[in-house]
C-alpha cells in the first residue's frame, strides 16, 4: 500500500502541474481584457510547496522505513489539503460562470440589416473576462481532486499500519 500511495500521490502532483501549467499561461499580466485570479498567488504557491514537500517526506518514507516519517507526511497532507478545499470553493463560481448563456439570438448570426451592428452576444463578454482558472477543464479538476483524496487515505492507512 506504501507504493500505492506514493503512485496516487505522484499522479495527483501531475494533475496539480498541469493546473499550474494552464493558470501560469492564461494569468497573463499584460493581455487587455483578462480578468483578475480568484485564486491568490500566496495560497498556489504554499499548497505545490506542502505538496512536494510532503512527497518529499513520503519517498524518504519509503527508503529509510522510520514510522515517524508517515505521519510527518501525515502532518504535511493537513495543510495541502485545507490549501486545496479553499481553492476549490474559490474556483466553482469561475466554473459557473462558464454555464452562463451563450445563445446566439437569431438575427445575429443570419443577416440583419446591411451595415448594423451586429447583436452583441449573450455570454461571449464574460467568457472572455474569466479569470485564469475558468480555463481548467472540469475532468482535470475532478481527477486532482479524487486522486488528492485517496492519497490522504492510503497515506493515513498506511501510516496507521493497516497493510493491503
Amino acid at each position: 500500500m506504501r507504493f500505492v500511495a506514493l503512485i496516487v500521490w505522484f499522479i495527483t502532483a501531475l494533475w496539480g502541474l498541469y493546473m499550474l501549467a494552464v493558470w501560469l499561461i492564461e494569468n497573463d499580466a499584460t493581455r487587455k481584457g483578462n480578468a483578475a485570479s480568484r485564486l491568490p498567488l500566496p495560497v498556489i504557491l504554499a499548497h505545490v510547496t506542502f505538496a512536494v514537500t510532503g512527497l518529499v517526506v513520503w519517498v524518504a518514507y519509503l527508503l529509510l522505513n522510520r514510522p515517524a516519517l508517515a505521519w510527518v507526511a501525515v502532518g504535511i497532507l493537513v495543510p495541502i489539503a485545507l490549501l486545496g478545499l479553499s481553492m476549490f470553493a474559490r474556483w466553482i463560481p469561475v466554473y459557473r460562470m462558464a454555464d452562463e448563456d451563450v445563445s446566439v439570438p437569431v438575427g445575429a448570426v443570419s443577416g440583419g440589416a446591411p451595415g448594423a451592428t451586429p447583436a452583441p452576444v449573450p455570454g461571449i463578454g464574460s467568457l472572455r473576462e474569466r479569470p485564469a482558472e475558468g480555463s481548467f477543464p472540469l475532468l482535470i479538476v475532478l481527477a486532482h481532486g479524487v486522486s488528492a483524496v485517496s492519497t490522504v487515505v492510503l497515506v493515513v492507512l498506511t501510516a496507521l499500519g493497516v497493510s493491503g
